[in-house]
């Protein structure tokens, strides 16, 4: 069953359609959390300064409330019928009914006084100052509406260095209007009524503040001086409100206690929300990421299984194809001579050694890959073994018109180690030397000790005068399935091979506590070397 076409659908179905659909989700779906947090502290911050300013609100109409109560008792007394003894009326209960109003006037149509009482002792400079200001100019600036004349109005003025505040109304008796005013001593508001009302300490209603908390409050004027209360640092959190009716021209500020650390709290869990959806979508983003390399490293190994099944496939069936004709051959008898006969049973002998040689690595790559790779260590003579690896090989190289010279050392200590295994190590490194070394006339291979590192060791290098290996080949050639770029003959036929042998080696000396490297430049040949530690210990079989 042909399954390319399947897969080729699949792979651009993710590549194409689910991964950009899972990228633009995962942006989506990050904006819209993002847009969320940044909604959220809008709103914690929007309802703190609610909080805040129904607080102000609340206290700026406590006042107003408390100033008009006061005008309604003096709506009450001040009657234009019973003028003559509005000062009996009024005074006997002015401490406890209108503690903040000063004085009482009463105005004709002419802007004559026809009646005036107060509540100040001794000399009354101050009242005639007043009544020369409210005639003069004060009057001027008091309109009234035509729909409700009698509707009770606020004048608040500053005249000099003096803040005044009058409550007005007019009413009509016997065809004659008369305006009555009550003068509100501003003083007395601010020494005695404010610290009454506002004196106390409020407990906020904002979110966010501390537990038990409270807020501060003053009142400034149109210029922005403290009337009343601490001085107030202009903060994020800080509302101010005009006095609704009353005292219009003045403002209460509010200020939440511990404003600079609801600012920074309020910038740090900005942050931290900020950072935790950076994160997320960091993460996301890395998950998307490590889909599309997991997918692609599925990828290249299932190309790269598939080129590994296809090569050794090729690599048997060769072999036993030569095998099956020659040896058909000796069996019909159609040999021409002797030497013909010998010819074909070379023939035969060459490729079951190198099917031989297949299979073992296919066999052993299998049990390293299911991990029930064993090793059967035993004290060995590395230079021995070696050398026995060269001449099993030497043979089928000469063949090939390759001379193989080795150079040994027999003085090198006994090593722990699996003598088939570290053979099939060398064998490996000779068979690429001379398939892929196929420019060169020698492979040469030398064992010598090594004391590079804090171990000392012994070294086997495998060297051919081949056309080398480039830089960025040097690592992954030793990753199983891959082949290097030299896998091409002169004449541009493929080199046969599986791309399992290199990475048999690594594994194999990596077990035995040493490591496989390569050294080569392009154009000069390639050594390939591997070291065993000479004490190394002695190690358990691995099932």
């Amino acid at each position: 069953m042909d399954t390319a076409e399947p897969r080729s659908t699949r792979d651009k179905l993710l590549r194409y359609v689910l991964l950009p659909a899972v990228i633009v989700a995962v942006a989506v779906l990050a904006y819209f959390t993002f847009r969320t947090t940044l909604q959220l502290d809008t709103l914690r911050k929007q309802s703190v300064l609610e909080a805040t300013l129904a607080l102000a609100n609340e206290k700026a109409t406590r006042l107003d409330r408390q100033i008009i109560d006061q005008d309604n008792v003096v709506v009450a007394i001040a009657d234009p019928a019973f003028m003559g003894d509005l000062t009996e009326r009024w005074l006997p209960t002015a401490q406890r009914e209108t503690p903040s109003v000063r004085a009482i006037v009463m105005l004709d149509e002419s802007r004559t006084v026809v009646a005036f009482a107060s509540r100040a002792r001794g000399p009354f400079a101050e009242e005639e100052a007043f009544r020369r200001l409210l005639t003069e100019r004060l009057l001027d600036e008091m309109p009234s509406t035509p729909e409700a004349p009698e509707q009770l109005r606020h004048l608040h003025r500053t005249s000099g260095t003096e803040s005044y505040l009058v409550s007005y109304w007019r009413r009509s008796i016997q065809g004659r209007t008369f305006t009555i005013l009550a003068w509100h001593d501003i003083g007395r508001i601010v020494k005695e009524t404010l610290p009454t009302l506002y004196g106390d300490r409020f407990v906020p209603v904002g979110l966010g503040q501390p537990q038990g908390g409270t807020n501060r409050a003053n009142i400034v004027d149109e210029e922005g001086r403290i009337v009343f209360g601490p001085p107030l640092r202009s903060g994020e959190f800080t509302v101010g409100v005009r006095f609704p009716t009353t005292l219009y021209n003045w403002r209460v500020q509010v200020s939440p206690i511990g404003e600079d650390e609801l600012t920074v709290n309020v910038k740090q869990r900005r942050l931290l929300e900020i950072a935790t959806v950076g994160l997320s979508f960091v993460v996301l983003v890395a998950g998307v990421l490590t889909i599309l390399y997991a997918a692609e490293t599925e990828r290249r190994a299932s190309a790269l299984k598939s080129e590994f099944v296809a090569n050794v496939s090729h690599e048997l069936k060769t072999p036993l194809a030569l095998v099956r004709m020659f040896a058909e051959m000796l069996q019909s008898g159609r040999v021409a001579s002797e030497e013909k006969r010998a010819e074909y049973l070379d023939i035969i002998v060459r490729e079951s050694e190198r099917l031989s040689g297949l299979i073992e690595n296919v066999l052993d790559f299998a049990r390293v890959e299911r991990g029930r790779a064993s090793y059967d260590f035993a004290e060995g003579d590395v230079n021995e073994i070696v050398k026995r690896a060269v001449n099993v090989y030497r043979y089928r190289a000469e063949r090939e018109g390759v001379d193989v010279r080795f150079d040994g050392d027999e003085t090198l200590p006994l090593v722990e180690l699996d003598a088939r295994a570290i053979e099939l190590v060398v064998i490996n490194l000779l068979d690429n030397a001379l398939k892929y070394g196929h420019d060169g006339k020698a492979i040469h291979v030398d064992v010598a000790s090594s004391s590079a590192g804090s171990v000392p060791g012994i070294v086997v290098s495998v060297r051919d005068e081949g056309p080398g290996i480039s830089e960025a080949e040097k690592t992954r050639i030793f990753e199983r399935f891959v082949r290097g770029s030299s896998a091409r003959a002169k004449d541009k036929i493929p080199v046969r091979g599986s791309g399992i042998g290199l990475s048999l080696v690594r594994h194999i000396v990596g077990a035995h506590g040493g490591r496989a490297w390569v050294e080569s430049q392009v154009g000069q040949g390639a050594t390939f070397r591997f070291t065993l530690p000479a004490n190394n210990p002695r190690r358990p079989s691995r099932a």
